[in-house]
């Protein structure tokens, strides 16, 4: 072999060699890409698996709520219904009461009508009929009709009873009675209503048997209603006019209880 073609074949081995390492720097760098873009999508993965999990998140709160509200409207459903049956039984009662007595209280209003044009012979105050005899039913009639709707819980067909023998027999030895039952018909569906009651049957009647204990229960509300100022104000009229009444004897352990 020659000089010339020794160094000639030198020169290709290392061209060969140059191109070798050209080679493998180009497949590194495609490995490095390679990578990078792996890492890039594994991200891109976790992002959306992330997002996946909020969405997902967020369905099963709306589920939650759609299925609680759900639930609150079959309980409301349940109570109108319940409300409504109610409300339905009050009105048979009522018609009860008022059918059995609507022929009576016809004629009681036509007499009184009639007696209103002339005076009372007796001085009574009750409605008589042409023979001078008590006519319609009697008080003592009314307020145990009434009396009996009370207890059996139709407190409105009772209220309507009781301001019935009100308005025919407002001077009967029963009337405070009455009004304090009117009040106790109002105390747990209209609070309000009732110390209304309560407060008339105090001005109207204070030497009743029902004055102390219409006192008293002005001044329960009140504290119902968290004023115990005047919560107090009732109880000491109640120990100041009534003092031997066993509602005293309540109104001071209150008055106690009560203090600041």
């Amino acid at each position: 072999m020659t000089i010339s073609a020794a160094r000639r074949n030198a020169l290709l081995l290392s061209l060969g060699l140059t191109a070798g390492c050209a080679l493998k720097g180009d497949v590194r760098k495609v490995e490095l890409q390679v990578h990078a873009l792996q890492g890039q999508l594994a991200k891109s993965d976790t992002a959306r698996a992330a997002e996946q999990d909020t969405v997902l998140a967020a369905v099963r709160l709306l589920q939650q709520a759609l299925a609680t509200q759900q639930a609150y409207l079959v309980q409301l459903r349940g109570d109108l219904r319940t409300e409504l049956i109610s409300v339905q039984q009050q009105l048979v009662a009522v018609q009860e009461l008022t059918g059995q007595s609507q022929q009576r209280l016809t004629e009681l209003r036509s007499r009184l009508e009639q007696r209103s044009q002339q005076p009372d012979p007796a001085g009574t105050g009750v409605p008589v009929g042409p023979s001078g005899n008590p006519a319609g039913p009697g008080p003592d009639q009314m307020y145990d009709a009434s009396l009996q709707q009370y207890r059996r819980g139709s407190n409105a067909t009772a209220r309507i009873g009781f301001r019935e023998f009100l308005r025919v027999y407002p001077t009967n030895e029963r009337a405070s009675d009455a009004l304090y039952y009117v009040g106790e018909s109002f105390e747990q569906s209209a609070p309000d209503s009732a110390a209304a009651v309560y407060d008339q049957l105090v001005k109207a009647y204070p030497n009743s048997s029902r004055a102390p204990s219409s006192l008293y229960k002005l001044g329960r509300l009140a504290e119902q209603r968290g004023d115990r100022t005047t919560a107090r104000n009732y109880y000491s009229r109640v120990i100041a006019g009534y003092p031997r009444s066993p509602e005293a004897d309540l109104a001071r352990q209150n008055q106690q209880r009560l203090r600041p």
